[in-house]
């Protein structure tokens, strides 16, 4: 309570003066006592002299008024003698859990005493939260591996450092590692790139740094080095390692990992020069036949130029739509009518030349293009069925290829059963796929083959034989053809072991109500040998036709009967150019 200077004294006044000085000083010290923030008023000497409740749990101060911790000591003399406010960060450590304070220092003189005057505020929390959210910023929540930003900040401090030696940088990929996700699930998905990322970083040392960049890739840092052939070993060891089983979940998973490297200087002066050449020299690895390592070369970056260069072209040709089709028949190998044709896309370049699927296909399918593509297949099909028809009949099927990434998107295959339904003649259309489609088939045979099935589309099995797909495996598949890999079919006539499997698949797809077509025939033998040890009925390949664009085909003629005799009993050279027109065969 106040009073004016120029208010009289009363009687009594001193003494309820004093009264109400002992009741404001009470009043004083339960506050301070009770203050959430730690106080302390300490001496040069660091001996505390003043301490409420708050700052004597923090500080376990002894008997003598010594603080615990002699940080807090040493602070209050270099305050005093600096004679300037200080302001720092103090951890401790409370039964088993870290506590942190934001304490502010003040130096003081009160009654001819330099004092220091200190008060601390609890943020325990607040750090906790910043350090969850510089964790989320720099560090993977998955892996626990440093991300992006830490490795290139680490590699551009080595770079701004004139003394820094050789250094390498490897980009690491998991191979198939869509195919993983889709047959174990994304939680042994999950559990192997955490198992993945610790068996990479074995015998890393303190300098070396490991980084997760993204869903399945990885960069690596591998610093210092004496030369290539020091990283290459290192490299070679990584990828035994990797190449051992993974036991997760109760699933045993293999998996391979495919590496490029680039060397500092050699092969870039900045970390963008070096990932980019990592990152091409990986992509080499995988078009070679992935889980190896290849190191960069002058020779990657011409034809990663050159890959651009298509990649420009294959955007350009969807947007003017310079895709065409050629039309490969399915031939009854005793009879040689065309039962059925398969649609092939290619490409006409900016010079009018025609290009085989080979050079855009993958590409299309890694740039997203394949959907649109596909639907620009199915687009000349129906604008081009009359030709079709007069050449091949009206009763032969017409296959069109659906990559498996497709495959296995319902979404797309949704509209895509749409499109085929809005052409009036669903039920002439077979979709091929290939095996690894099937990779997820809870998928594919539970959502997408009965919206196929309802318009009467049939589905056909591409390339059986190369992918995951096992004779067992056939078994659970529902499909209405299943054609058989050229590999199997090129020189069966020399080959036993691989007339065992074909009779095998060949049996198997019989009682599954499958029909079997042999791909690649290209020689007279191939086919005698499919006519006299096989039953199967029909096959595709350049023995009887390479695939031909409509504006090659002439409607096709009944022929007479001498002339199929004749035709039947003559065998064929082995040449590609044999039976090149339609005109050939009989519908």
């Amino acid at each position: 309570m106040h009073r004016s200077r120029n208010d009289a004294p009363l009687p009594g006044a001193a003494s309820g003066n004093e009264d109400e000085s002992a009741s404001e000083l009470s009043i004083l010290r339960d506050v301070l006592r009770l203050l959430p923030n730690g106080v302390t008023v300490q001496d040069e000497h660091g001996r505390v002299l003043l301490v409420n409740d708050a700052a004597a749990l923090q500080l376990r101060i002894g008997a003598d008024g010594i603080p615990e911790h002699e940080h807090r000591r040493e602070t209050a003399r270099q305050a005093l003698d600096a004679g300037q406010a200080l302001v720092v960060e103090e951890s401790f450590v409370r039964d088993g859990g870290r506590q942190v304070f934001l304490t502010s220092h003040q130096p003081v003189r009160i009654a001819e005493r330099n004092l220091l005057l200190s008060s601390s505020a609890d943020i325990t929390e607040q750090k906790a939260f910043e350090d969850q959210l510089f964790r989320s910023a720099y560090y993977d929540e998955l892996t626990d591996l440093p991300n992006r930003r830490v490795i290139e900040h680490r590699v551009n401090k080595l770079l701004a450092d004139a003394d820094t030696s050789g250094f390498a940088l490897a980009f690491l990929d998991v191979d198939n590692f869509k195919h993983i996700n889709d047959y174990y699930g994304h939680a042994v998905g999950d559990a192997l790139l955490v198992e993945m990322a610790r068996r990479i970083g074995v015998n890393l040392r303190v300098s070396d740094m490991l980084s997760r960049i993204s869903g399945d890739e990885f960069v690596l840092l591998l610093h210092p080095i004496q030369g290539q052939e020091e990283v290459a070993e290192f490299i070679r060891f990584m990828l035994e390692r990797v190449k051992a089983p993974f036991f997760i979940d109760g699933s045993e998973v293999f998996v391979s990992i495919s590496i490029g490297v680039s060397l500092y200087p050699e092969h870039g002066r900045s970390y963008d020069a070096l990932r980019h050449n990592a990152d091409i020299a990986m992509y080499r690895v995988k078009n070679a036949g992935k889980g190896k390592a290849a190191f960069f070369d002058d020779s990657m970056e011409r034809e990663a130029q050159e890959r651009v260069k298509v990649e420009q072209s294959l955007r350009l040709a969807i947007l003017e739509k310079r895709f065409c089709c050629a039309f490969q028949p399915k031939v009854d190998i005793r009879t040689r009518d065309v039962m059925g044709i398969e649609a092939l896309v290619r490409l006409r370049d900016d010079a009018g030349v025609i290009q085989a699927p080979g050079t855009f296909i993958n590409l299309a399918t890694e740039l997203g293009l394949i959907d649109e593509l596909t639907h620009l297949v199915l687009a000349e099909i129906v604008k081009s069925i009359d030709p079709i028809n007069d050449a091949f009949g009206h009763d032969a099927t017409i296959s069109i290829n659906v990559a498996a990434k497709q495959a296995g998107n319902a979404e797309f295959m949704r509209t895509f059963a749409q499109a085929l339904e809005r052409t009036g003649f669903p039920k002439r259309f077979m979709v091929e796929v290939t095996e690894d489609a099937f990779v997820t088939k809870t998928l594919f045979q539970d959502e997408i083959l009965p919206i196929l099935r309802k318009i009467g589309v049939g589905i056909s099995i591409d390339d059986f034989g190369t992918g995951y797909s096992s004779l067992s495996a056939l078994a659970d598949i529902t499909a209405d053809e299943i054609k058989i890999d050229r590999s199997f079919i090129t020189d069966i006539h020399k080959r036993p072991r691989s007339q065992g499997i074909l009779r095998a698949i060949e049996s198997l797809s019989e009682a599954l109500g499958m029909t079997v077509v042999a791909e690649g025939l290209e020689s007279h033998e191939e086919l005698a040998y499919l006519q006299a040890a096989t039953r199967i009925r029909y096959a595709q390949g350049y023995y009887f036709s390479k695939p031909v664009f409509l504006e090659d085909l002439k409607p096709a003629t009944p022929l007479a009967s001498e002339s199929r005799a004749s035709l039947a009993s003559r065998p064929v050279q082995a040449s590609r150019s044999g039976y090149s027109r339609a005109a050939r065969y009989r519908r």
